[in-house]
């Protein structure tokens, strides 16, 4: 059966409302969040309905049945990401945000004598194109060990400039943390090349996979990485609900994050000692009902296939690319062309404000992002002090795409900006 997204849209009960004076819905803005399918909204509202107790906290059958449902849900993120070991490897968090600062946090807290802690003279790399989670946190760390923070640039088409990576990628480095799809640029990374070199010096590679676990199969073990983070709300699933997976071998070896209930093996009043990985890193009654809800929405799409989604959105973001490049006075923030690029397109229109031209676009029931999109630093390098930008995902087509570029035009017309 073909990919249809006219018929996926019925599978999701936003869709079926309007906006802005009855207006269709054109929403693209998956990129920040994406809606939920109904098999997702009633996995969460069952939990709540007919499961709700304390995972691993009690022997009753609401606590048991409670326990099996949040293992589920981290059983089907193993199984999505083909984790080489499986359920353990996947930490529940409650966002990516908080994923990446896990890391960071937890390797600030490293002893000395541990893998993971640094000192002056170490060198930590990202690159110029990470969301603020993935820049900040490494800043931080930095700032609080000594450690030098060393970035990739981007080129003016939107591609990362690797022709010092060997020089960038030091000796000394010990984290290379980076995006695997960009958020503005749309840009999918040459992650084998960077892989490689970091292994080669002993670093370890973090993945920010916000903007690529949603949109195409990712199997971990190929991929080669140590860490990979990735947020349920962008994902079709609940917000609350962040996954931090980890070679099992680190993560025993990584300092916990939080510290409290169910992360604990023993106690005394002076002395405490860890529970194994995942547990170490979830402290607290856990987020049970989102990682029901993440659980559904990923079986979702797995049952569309994520080879379906992603060529779905590589055929959809070629049509939009050649639609956007005929409107006079437009620049496009990244490539121009098909070659490692996802559905995220992020342009200027003339004079107009990128907010204004939210506005207008909004005045006709489309939805886009304007701003600098959390990547500050990105928008400084493109000479953009804001962009708007679409995000495309499995359930736009091209009647989207055709609204969104008849806007821009109207918009254009409205504002005297031809």
């Amino acid at each position: 059966m073909s990919f249809s997204a006219a018929a996926i849209r019925k599978d999701f009960p936003i869709f079926g409302r309007t906006v802005r004076d009855g207006k269709r819905l054109v929403y693209l803005d998956s990129g920040a969040t994406s809606q939920k399918p109904l098999s997702a909204i009633e996995a969460e509202s069952d939990f709540y309905k007919f499961h709700n107790a304390a995972a691993h906290r009690g022997v009753y059958q609401l606590a048991e049945e409670a326990t099996d449902a949040y293992e589920g849900g981290r059983a089907i993120v193993a199984d999505f990401l083909m984790a080489p070991g499986g359920a353990d490897e996947i930490i529940f968090t409650k966002n990516a945000t908080e994923s990446l600062n896990l890391l960071a946090y937890a390797m600030g807290n490293a002893p000395a004598g541990n893998r993971f802690a640094l000192k002056t003279g170490d060198r930590i790399v990202v690159s110029e194109m990470e969301h603020h989670a993935n820049l900040i946190p490494w800043q931080q760390l930095a700032v609080r060990t000594g450690a030098e923070l060393a970035w990739f640039g981007v080129t003016q088409d939107g591609r990362l400039d690797l022709s010092a990576i060997d020089q960038i990628i030091s000796a000394q480095t010990k984290v290379v943390a980076l995006t695997h799809q960009s958020n503005v640029l749309g840009t999918i990374n040459p992650l084998a090349h960077i892989v490689a070199r970091a292994h080669e010096v002993g670093a370890v590679v973090i993945l920010d996979a916000c903007q690529s676990v949603p949109h195409m199969a990712i199997d971990i073990g190929a991929l080669d990485v140590d860490f990979l983070v990735f947020s349920g709300h962008k994902t079709l699933g609940p917000t609350g609900i962040g996954v931090l997976w980890g070679r099992l071998k680190l993560l025993d070896e990584l300092p916990p994050f939080l510290f409290g209930g169910s992360m604990i093996e023993s106690v005394t009043m002076t002395y405490a000692t860890w529970a194994p990985v995942p547990q170490k890193f979830e402290a607290g009654v856990p987020n049970m009902a989102q990682a029901v809800g993440l659980g559904a929405a990923l079986n979702y799409l797995t049952k569309l296939g994520m080879e379906n989604v992603f060529a779905h959105e590589l055929s959809l973001t070629g049509y939009l690319l050649e639609k956007m490049m005929s409107i006079p006075n437009i620049r496009l923030i990244g490539p121009t062309d098909m070659n490692s690029r996802g559905g995220t397109v992020s342009f200027t229109v003339n004079d107009i404000h990128p907010h204004d031209l939210g506005q207008f676009l909004d005045s006709q029931g489309i939805a886009v992002r304007t701003g600098h999109h959390c990547a500050w630093p990105l928008a400084q390098r493109m000479n953009v002090p804001a962009s708007t930008r679409a995000s495309l995902y499995l359930y736009n087509d091209e009647y989207d795409c055709d609204a969104l570029v008849n806007g821009i035009m109207e918009a254009q017309k409205y504002f005297g900006a031809l």
